[in-house]
């Protein structure tokens, strides 16, 4: 019997990702056969800049077998692409090759060859055009999820914003009893079933110290009231005030946090574990990952890239 490979899509061409994918090739020799989806020839003069040498197995994603797979080689799925330098500044050219690379890893997915998918950084400002919050809400229109959640994952301790990439004055009125209920199913029923536990949820207040000086304050009329009928099935509490939940004898009480927007709990999540933590995906019919940061421009080239975040996805897939 074959095991399921993991599905790499390399995403944006000048950013940080086969320079980390070589580092984590070098890291272990992963049991789940890896596939690699990008532009040959971007890899081959990446491979040359950044002093890593290893063949390639160029392979036909139309005829995928994958009982001759393995990690000796790089398994390659070759979308044509090229530029004129190995590195240059990130714009919309790249949109395609992204756009096609996202093609093929949904067509292998659906055909059921696999259910494991991590994407490389893509920059939202060029390939979203403001079209999408970001890459999440990207695959999950593909797939026309009712729900989704962002986990920011570490075994420790993982972050859920019940709003992803929204401007802080857009924040208030997205905030409502469906939308944060949603996030607390998903996460619980994504521990249980993968993680194979229940969670101990801590759900954040909106407001500094869960008060507000207007008549309406979301967190005594929506987020209290919820998380008091949610207790009779899942291992929910709060609100909490954001600014002392992440003390240590605070958040060693949970494994989840769910703050209301992003930077409430992903700034405190990347003070505390760095790379340690990836982006998870809940609510799709396959498991989708991808490193916890962006395409590092400022960093391109230069093989000084911390592989800490990609390997802890490649760990990840390779074990569930």
């Amino acid at each position: 019997m074959s095991i399921e490979p993991i599905i790499l899509l390399a995403g944006e061409p000048n950013s940080i990702f086969l320079e980390i994918f070589f580092k984590s090739l070098k890291y272990k020799n992963y049991k789940s056969p890896l596939i690699l989806i990008s532009s040959q020839k971007i890899l081959k003069l990446q491979m040359k800049k950044l002093n890593f040498n290893m063949k390639i197995n160029v392979i036909d994603y139309k005829k995928l077998n994958l009982k001759k797979l393995n990690n000796k080689n790089i398994n390659l799925i070759d979308v044509k692409y090229s530029q004129p330098k190995v590195f240059q500044k990130i714009t919309s050219r790249s949109n395609n090759y992204i756009n096609r690379s996202f093609a093929i890893a949904f067509e292998i997915i659906n055909k059921g060859l696999s259910r494991k998918l991590i994407n490389g950084p893509i920059s939202k400002k060029s390939f979203l055009k403001k079209n999408y919050l970001g890459i999440t809400e990207f695959i999950n229109n593909e797939y026309k999820t009712k729900s989704n959640a962002m986990l920011i994952y570490n075994k420790k301790l993982a972050v859920c914003p019940v709003t992803t990439h929204l401007p802080i004055k857009q924040v208030a009125k997205y905030i409502n009893k469906k939308i944060i209920s949603e996030k607390i199913i998903l996460i619980n029923d994504f521990y249980k079933k993968v993680l194979g536990f229940t969670p101990k949820i801590a759900v954040l207040g909106l407001n500094p110290h869960c008060e507000s000086i207007h008549k309406f304050n979301e967190d005594e009329k929506i987020i209290k009231p919820l998380i008091q009928q949610l207790k009779k099935k899942y291992q929910v509490s709060g609100p909490f005030s954001a600014d002392t939940i992440f003390l240590k004898n605070n958040r060693n009480k949970f494994n989840v946090i769910i703050g209301m927007y992003h930077d409430q709990v992903l700034t405190p999540l990347k003070t505390i574990y760095e790379y340690d933590a990836i982006n998870i995906t809940l609510g799709l019919p396959f498991l989708r990952i991808s490193p916890d940061h962006g395409p590092n421009e400022k960093m391109i080239g230069k093989n000084i890239s911390n592989p800490l975040s990609l390997i802890k996805a490649i760990n990840f897939l390779d074990k569930y």
